[in-house]
């Protein structure tokens, strides 16, 4: 399917379900061996057929407790473990919901002023100058970073992924399935604005609630209309970087398509580059549409990124997103951007020694034996998944914005074996088939070039890796949303549903409890889905009631009892399940290992990111995106694709004259204390 029939396939009936398809479609040449062939290898196809896996494979895949089979699943209220509150009720309406007990209150919306000189927010006459002093569009990963001992101040730090122009400006409706004939110069530069991220000083008051510090020295935005940037790491300066507007290839304006992120351990904030080949344009095209870049002179790199995806007219106005004016732009995204939250003055740095791929995060860990570590998955069916470790252990002198633990280490990709281990193999020039007679001619050809890299190692394709989390002990939590492109000849073990919308969670322990290790083991935690529908074959433990079961598993924190908290982003998929996207308390320990219970839940259409806890443990941080979109349903099960004049929900401020706004949500339990405890 091309871009012009997805946009117009009634199944995609708004932007952020056209994203969802755009992800659906594979750019990896090497899917002879997927993770579902590794895992079938493992355990034997003709366990898996049956539609239960044997006792000892149980064991072996899901560890000691047993998981639910289909049809059993239990009454809620019958588990206790580590997660102390009463389960949400599942549904989907126009309001959120969080569990009895607990105060979910509104800390920033779209359009709201975070300087002292910004004009108040009027959504009928949006400018890119009240923009760039306004709250961005779709907020996604969410940090923060203490400024007092107490930390009652500091610093929240929040990426803005992508803008929906069908509920974000009055009378355009869905301009990439109208040939952008709506759009102008005046309001591109408006959804630039609205793109990348903010800093922000937030202060708890006595009464316990959060909120904006408006004339705060901090407060600022991050984004691809005007922020300049620096670039480090083995790419920078190399002559595949240099542009027209950068002839020395160490400059660049901004970030763009800012998902998932990280906080470094000294508390510098990490934006992740993913979509980015969804912006850049061109003007040659075939018959069918479909950009032709068979004259690029990177035309190699721009197939395997999916470059150019047309998804905004960004390049009918600025020649550094049309591909032929600046055929080497596109090599100059999908970084991990450094932003030192403390000096507003300080340019972020694109660090290129973390490689070149769709980040859908950044998460950060100092392993045991004293390293930097930061995973980051390549949010692509058939793509991979990726970890970073320092040359460097982490010191108090080195613990600094711009520090070489982010421009001198190894980057690696996984490659998960029959056996149940896996092996991280190193992307460095010289090594394997990472030589000039493939294409490398140098370091800085590996990172921009990483996936191409990784696929000549022979790393393994999974099925849409999204945010990775290291945890306690060596762990790390591996978020793989779905892959609604596996066929049914390729049924297996772990994936065992063609055409898959649901998605998996695979546990990793790192040898030695080491995350810097380049060896370790794998278990899937669950495999997600309704487990009263046989078909499906999802298998939770036996605790979980139909409120705790979920699809798509897309974000994930640890809070600071070492616990797992789980976000969902089913597009589409919602319609399948008929719940709308939350927060899911995971256990991972014990004989209630695999049990889920509900905690929070969005607005119907809108997709929970950015799950983050305050090192207290007293305060969540979350964040809904586009609210009222996602799905051509809305919640009382109507066909309609919302619109700026006619959306599916106008939360949150249920406003007639006001659209539904993206925006972060502060979590707190009523009469104080620790979430969940």
């Amino acid at each position: 399917m091309n871009r012009r029939d997805i946009i117009n396939d009634p199944e995609h009936g708004n932007k952020a379900e056209a994203y969802e398809a755009f992800d659906d479609i594979p750019t990896n040449p090497n899917l002879s061996r997927t993770i579902g062939d590794v895992i079938n290898s493992r355990y034997g196809r003709r366990d898996m057929l049956k539609g239960m896996l044997g006792v000892s494979a149980t064991t072996a895949l899901f560890g000691t407790s047993a998981m639910i089979a289909p049809r059993q699943a239990t009454a809620a209220g019958h588990a206790k473990g580590r997660y102390n509150f009463d389960e949400l009720t599942w549904g989907n309406d126009e309001k959120h919901h969080i569990a009895e007990g607990y105060n979910a209150d509104i800390l920033l919306r779209w359009g709201d002023p975070i300087t002292a000189d910004a004009p108040d927010f009027d959504v009928q006459n949006q400018t890119a100058a009240a923009q760039l002093k306004q709250f961005g569009y779709n907020n996604d990963y969410v940090g923060f970073t203490a400024l007092n001992d107490e930390g009652t101040r500091g610093l929240l730090c929040v990426n803005h992924e992508y803008t929906n122009e069908e509920v974000m400006f009055p009378g355009l409706g869905r301009q990439d399935r109208d040939g952008f004939t709506g759009m102008t110069k005046e309001l591109v530069d408006i959804e630039m604005a609205a793109h990348g991220g903010t800093v922000v000083e937030i202060a708890q008051g006595e009464d316990g609630k959060w909120a904006l510090v408006r004339d705060s020295q901090y407060n600022r935005r991050i984004t691809p209309h005007s922020t300049e940037m620096t670039i480090d790491g083995p790419a920078a300066g190399h002559d595949r970087m240099k542009t027209n507007a950068d002839p020395d290839g160490m400059t660049v304006i901004g970030t763009v398509n800012n998902c998932a992120g990280g906080m470094t351990p000294w508390g510098t904030y990490l934006m992740a580059e993913e979509n980015f080949h969804g912006y850049f344009w061109t003007d040659v095209v075939d018959a069918e549409d479909k950009p032709d870049i068979s004259a690029q002179p990177e035309a190699a790199s721009m197939k395997r990124y999916g470059v150019p995806g047309r998804w905004y007219a960004w390049g009918q106005y600025h020649d550094r997103w049309n591909i032929d004016k600046e055929p080497n732009e596109p090599n100059r995204w999908g970084w991990i951007v450094e932003v030192d939250p403390r000096n507003p003055d300080a340019a972020p740095i694109k660090h290129t020694a973390l490689g070149r791929f769709r980040h859908e995060g950044a998460e950060t860990t100092i392993s045991s034996s004293g390293k930097l570590v930061v995973y980051s998955g390549d949010d692509n069916r058939f793509d991979y998944m990726y970890k970073y470790v320092s040359n460097d252990s982490v010191t108090d002198e080195n613990s600094v914005f711009g520090s070489s633990l982010l421009s001198d280490g190894t980057l690696y990709v996984a490659r998960f074996d029959a056996d149940g281990t896996i092996t991280w193999m190193p992307l460095v020039h010289g090594t394997g088939p990472l030589t000039a007679e493939n294409g490398f001619n140098s370091q800085a050809d590996v990172m921009i070039d990483t996936r191409i890299a990784a696929d000549l190692l022979g790393a393994t394709p999974m099925d849409r890796p999204e945010d990775a989390n290291p945890g306690p002990n060596g762990t790390a939590y591996i978020m793989l949303t779905n892959n609604t492109r596996r066929k049914a000849d390729q049924v297996n073990a772990a994936n065992p549903r063609p055409e898959s919308s649901f998605g998996h969670i695979i546990e990793i322990r790192e040898d030695g409890e080491d995350h810097a290790s380049p060896k370790g083991t794998w278990s899937i935690l669950v495999k997600c889905g309704d487990p009263t529908i046989e078909e499906v074959g999802a298998q939770w433990n036996p605790e979980t009631s139909e409120n705790g079961w979920f699809g798509s598993p897309d974000n994930c924190a640890i809070d600071t009892e070492g616990r797992l908290w789980i976000s969902t982003d089913q597009g589409s998929s919602w319609g399948k399940t008929g719940k709308s996207d939350g927060l899911y308390a995971l256990e991972t320990e014990g004989d209630l290992r695999g049990h889920s219970k509900l905690f929070f839940r969005c607005p119907v259409g809108g997709e929970l990111c950015g799950p983050y806890f305050h090192d207290s443990g007293e305060t969540l941080f979350l964040a809904v995106q586009h609210p009222g979109t996602d799905g051509t349903k809305d919640f009382k099960g109507f066909e309609r694709n919302s619109t700026f004049e006619d959306p599916a929900t106008r939360w949150p401020d249920f406003d007639p004259a006001m659209p539904p706004r993206p925006s972060v949500v502060v979590v707190t339990k009523q009469g104080g204390g620790k979430i969940a405890i």
